[in-house]
């Protein structure tokens, strides 16, 4: 039996949560869910996330989380961030993998990329400095006064700005956590992902670490020079048992690379804001957030939710598509240690895609089919899929 703290969030995250919990206990593994809410209502009327998620998720070790609304421009930071950041869950793990029966512009090239993000550095670490204020002006003068050779051209009482921190420490942790990842995973090749050509002192600080780790895995594992080629491009050729590849790519050069030819690709090592932009370009690639799961683990605990967000106009419709938080439970089942119980409901959810049948609208050909089954429906069919297994 395993204590998991369950956030159903709110907009759909309550329907999902309850597909996905569905489909978690049709596996076998016993889980003692701890509800604790946590939606948009409930941030509003207590003024913050509640103290009692925190602790839940500091007792339990392990979270599911469905989406939670973050306002646009206003009000609280996202959520996801502050719980990123409050439980040090550093690193980010979002697999994009293509199923059979989803519908994407790669049908005929299978990808199968695993986007590795560090989580509380970067431009979303949130030191920002609003327009107009005193500190901020204070802040412009200062940089402005610096032999740097660069200022701040603009207004003191126009311009807005948000720093960009990130450490030696940091970026050798997620860089350890994707070698580590690559390793146990039996991944091909881990790619550093930068635009250290221009930030020369956050990306490129970036790229040395990530340098760094790469070596130390080579000795570590006694990988063949070829395994560890600081800035060479091998074109995704990777010979059979020379080890784990390194490779850099720029962040634009990356996002070409990966429409081109995301065949050609394994792990994808990033900072905070990088991360979260390629990890929906990676979802798009293999047919949207739908089907895109992910997960948060730090030192002592360990989150598993959905990557797309809480879609409030479906609220309450029995409508949405439950996959990317199922199959974050399958991340979280492997967390666990159930590593049977997560193969078996990936093989159901595959299953379910490719016939084709109880599947929500948008995993239609067309999605004003009327043949499509609700946000339960399509999980009730999974249950069912699993027990035929």
């Amino acid at each position: 039996m395993y204590d998991v703290t369950l956030i159903p969030g709110d907009g759909v995250g309550p329907e999902i949560a309850e597909a996905t919990k569905k489909c978690i206990e049709a596996t076998g593994v016993k889980i003692n869910w701890d509800v604790q809410e946590c939606g948009i209502e409930v941030i509003e009327k207590v003024g913050k996330v509640p103290d009692s998620v925190l602790a839940s998720v500091r007792k339990n070790k392990v979270a599911l989380k469905a989406p939670i609304t973050t306002p646009i421009g206003k009000g609280f930071r996202s959520v996801n961030v502050y719980l990123r950041q409050e439980l040090g869950l550093y690193a980010c793990l979002r697999p994009c993998k293509s199923y059979k029966g989803v519908r994407s512009f790669f049908s005929n090239v299978p990808v199968d990329l695993v986007v590795v993000r560090e989580n509380t550095e970067d431009l979303y670490a949130g030191v920002e400095f609003q327009a107009g204020l005193p500190a901020t002006s204070e802040l412009i003068q200062f940089i402005n006064s610096k032999a740097t050779g660069k200022k701040i051209g603009t207004g003191l009482e126009t311009t807005g700005v948000s720093i960009k921190p990130m450490s030696y420490e940091g970026t050798r942790n997620i860089a350890n956590f994707a070698f580590d990842y690559a390793v146990k995973a039996g991944r091909k090749s881990v790619t550093s992902v930068s635009k250290a050509n221009i930030m020369k002192f956050t990306d490129g600080l970036w790229y040395d670490e990530t340098r760094a780790v790469a070596t130390a895995y080579k000795a570590k594992y006694e990988w063949p020079e070829l395994a560890v080629p600081a800035d060479k491009d091998l074109d995704g050729k990777v010979p059979d048992g020379s080890g784990i590849v390194y490779m850099e790519r720029l962040i634009d050069n990356m996002c070409m690379q990966l429409v081109q030819k995301p065949e050609l690709y394994d792990v994808i090592l990033l900072s905070n804001l990088y991360g979260d932009i390629l990890s929906d370009l990676c979802a798009g690639l293999v047919g949207g957030l739908g089907v895109a799961p992910g997960a948060n683990y730090g030192p002592d605990a360990a989150i598993f939710e959905a990557t797309h967000g809480s879609a409030p106009k479906y609220k309450g419709q029995n409508k949405v598509n439950p996959t990317a938080l199922i199959l974050s439970g399958k991340l979280m089942l492997e967390h666990l240690g159930e590593k049977a119980a997560a193969e078996k409901l990936d093989a159901a959810v595959a299953a379910i895609i490719e016939e084709g049948k109880d599947v929500t609208y948008d995993l239609k050909n067309d999605r004003n089919d009327p043949t499509a089954v609700g946000t339960m429906q399509m999980a009730e069919a999974i249950c069912k899929k699993m027990q035929s297994m």
